[in-house]
């Protein structure tokens, strides 16, 4: 029933503010389209905190970017100019495509302190798609779940006969169920690839125990029982590959030379900083290879 196992593995995101690392893995890289996978807390963040621990701008190429939060806010500006703060239930949907910039910023938590968490995840772009234009959408009518025992959201894609609005590119899904202690709820076989993680609480998938922070990537084609042992936050996502992806920094691209390509752009200043947010930039790190 369950492929593999990952657990959160603690990655600093540059500036002192870490989070659980689930995705790219070394023994599986990608979910579906799902390339990228990180925790964010759960964080108490006090009011005043250094503006260090924000994400400074920076680029992406041939991916989506995905916030999604529980708790807390964080405030998105993009070089289209996007300026537009995300709240519990809501989410974040950028498309990078050919290329564009964006920080994200603890403005609230800065001001009245904060509850941080939540995931962000990346979701890797099609060949067709890899190098459209760029687009930022907030979407905060969500499909919903509420069923006895879990209540949840459908945050992208396609399930159980709903379809979320954010503006996907291939064949997957994306959700969040909230399952009260003793709720058992079945995840259809109905893409080829599929993981469940466990955000908080802890939940049994098909008969295995998964503790918090863990994700269980499920075997094809096999219906997976779930079945909060305590309260649990649950995400299930997955869907159909879309090919081999290679990744550097915060580039993600079928091509290994469009990737070079983007970081010699970013070091030599030919991406354009969002308007709202130009005084700083993260620097292009040091290129250890695929």
């Amino acid at each position: 029933m369950i492929e593999r196992l990952i657990t959160k593995r603690i990655h600093d995101l540059g500036g002192g503010f870490t989070v659980g690392r689930v995705l790219p893995f070394h023994a599986r890289r990608m979910v579906g389209p799902y390339i990228f996978f990180d925790h964010i807390g759960p964080v108490e963040l006090e009011p005043g905190i250094p503006k260090s621990l924000d994400v400074r701008p920076h680029p992406h190429i041939g991916l989506a970017t995905v916030t999604y939060l529980y708790d807390g806010a964080i405030t998105h500006r993009d070089s289209l100019g996007v300026h537009q703060e995300i709240h519990p239930g809501e989410v974040n949907w950028m498309i990078a495509g050919k290329g564009i910039t964006h920080s994200e910023r603890f403005e609230y938590a800065r001001l009245n302190g904060a509850l941080m968490h939540g995931i962000q995840a990346w979701v890797a772009l099609p060949q067709d798609a890899e190098e459209v234009d760029p687009a930022f959408s907030h979407h905060a009518d969500l499909p919903r779940w509420d069923e006895p025992g879990l209540t949840g959201r459908l945050i992208a894609g396609t399930m159980e006969g709903m379809t979320a609005p954010t503006p996907t590119h291939s064949p997957q899904f994306y959700a969040h169920w909230q399952m009260a202690a003793g709720t058992r709820r079945v995840l259809p076989a109905d893409y080829s690839e599929r993981a469940v993680f466990v955000a908080a609480g802890t939940a049994e998938v098909g008969g295995t125990q998964v503790e918090t922070g863990t994700m269980a990537v499920l075997e094809a084609g096999k219906e997976a029982a779930i079945i909060a042992t305590t309260e649990a936050t649950v995400m299930v996502l997955g869907g159909e590959p879309v090919g081999e992806r290679f990744m550097f920094w915060n580039f993600v691209h079928s091509s290994k030379d469009r990737i070079r390509q983007a970081s010699e752009d970013w070091q030599t200043g030919r991406f354009t900083l969002p308007p709202e947010d130009n005084q700083e930039y993260t620097p292009l790190p040091e290129f250890k290879g695929f």
